[in-house]
């Protein structure tokens, strides 16, 4: 009996090492999606320090995608509100991959509609790609009936910093917001 409860113990312990777990994927210390230098849709060139003691939630997707971004967009609109008063530590920034449609006027306009704090960034080209292989984010462009009717497709999840601005995980799409929740009250 006296080594079932030293088992029972042992297990215990273990289980509460002081390691978060998360339901999503957790990428601490990961030696990528460390930073980005692109401009905001009111015009002011940022970085992720500017950002910190936040919370900070980056998704890459663009304005006229027909289903992951809005979902994305409004995902993180419930999650925001789910928070309550800690919502107000979270910043959600949505990073273009479609550089020559969003401009500044589309992205002021489409990623605020989710949720007023909620920021577009965009860059050339140029920048949209070192930012997207630094991130380890896929998109190419996909063909549609006219050259300005062209879908893009591109990787779903979002990466999450916590208040220093370190990279700890990566949200998977389509899970709903509790689990999310839950992961970033971990992070508050």
């Amino acid at each position: 009996m006296r080594s079932l409860f030293a088992l029972l113990g042992a297990v215990l312990l273990a289980a509460c090492d002081g390691t978060p777990k998360f339901n999503n994927v957790d990428i601490t210390g990961a030696n990528y999606a460390r930073e980005f230098a692109l401009t905001d849709h009111t015009g002011a060139r940022r970085t992720l320090a500017d950002y910190r003691g936040k919370v900070v939630v980056v998704f890459f997707g663009f304005a006229q995608c027909p289903d992951v971004c809005p979902t994305t967009l409004s995902d993180m609109a419930q999650v925001k509100r789910k928070l309550g008063a800690d919502g107000e530590r979270l910043q959600v920034l949505f990073v273009t991959v479609d550089p020559e449609r969003d401009t500044p006027a589309v992205l002021a306009q489409y990623v605020p509609s989710f949720d007023s704090s909620f920021v577009g960034l965009y860059g050339t080209a140029e920048e949209i790609a070192k930012t997207a292989k630094e991130f380890k984010v896929f998109y190419q462009k996909a063909p549609g009936k006219t050259p300005t009717s062209y879908t893009i497709d591109h990787t779903a999840g979002s990466y999450v910093f916590d208040g220093e601005g370190r990279v700890r995980l990566f949200l998977k799409h389509g899970q709903g917001v509790d689990p999310i929740v839950a992961d970033l009250k971990r992070l508050l």
